[in-house]
């Protein structure tokens, strides 16, 4: 009896824990985001209710192409809550990418967020790869219209296989996706990632890396 009355409490303190730690549903009915605060929390603290406006809620300039002209040839433009306060707690942004002809939107992933994409204009060859042991690459030609899912968490990338400019639009399912480009987070990082360390992972040539890190 003793032992059955301690795996009750186990468990009764157990989902007591769960349901204070993570509530699934809005508890209100918006929590616009207060970038001002200096409080520190799981996202941004919710502005005073009597304070917010229609302008909280809006984002203008979707419309307008990025500019694509650098290195990699494609523009990402967020509406996350950094750029729309009224998306904080909500669990969704977007973003717009322009395209150059043969531009790319190079690997990267969302740790956050999963992402839905639809092309608008253009031709995208878009792909994700699986988590090991198998790595299996996933890829697909999209046409205007087309819809296409990168999973959680998953590198993925975009490549324009035409030789007009690309449109696209994406949905994501976290007000703050975030994003990790992978040849900016390996090469790129401060301070450095050993070049030793890198050669040895990519198996090639130490001054092929340091070559690498003077780009990023």
């Amino acid at each position: 009896m003793a032992t059955q009355v301690a795996l009750f409490v186990i468990v009764a303190l157990g989902f007591c824990c769960l349901a204070f730690a993570f509530e699934p549903k809005p508890l209100q009915d918006f929590c616009v985001a207060d970038p001002t605060s200096s409080a520190r929390v799981n996202g941004l603290v919710c502005k005073n209710p009597m304070l917010v406006q229609a302008n909280d809620f809006s984002f203008s300039g979707l419309h307008l192409p990025g500019n694509t002209t650098n290195p990699v040839g494609s523009r990402v433009t967020p509406v996350t809550v950094t750029q729309l306060p009224g998306l904080n707690t909500l669990g969704i942004s977007m973003v717009r990418i322009d395209y150059a002809p043969w531009g790319i939107n190079p690997p990267h992933t969302h740790p956050r967020a999963t992402e839905v994409l639809t092309v608008l204009e253009g031709s995208l060859q878009v792909g994700f790869v699986t988590s090991n042991p198998d790595n299996h690459h996933i890829t697909k030609v999209l046409q205007k219209g087309d819809v296409f899912v990168f999973p959680v968490g998953l590198i993925h990338y975009q490549r324009n296989v035409g030789y007009g400019n690309a449109v696209a639009i994406a949905a994501l399912s976290s007000q703050n996706p975030g994003v990790i480009t992978i040849a900016n987070a390996v090469f790129g990082s401060k301070p450095d990632i050993g070049s030793d360390t890198l050669a040895k992972a990519f198996q090639v040539d130490k001054s092929i890396v340091d070559q690498l890190q003077t780009k990023f």
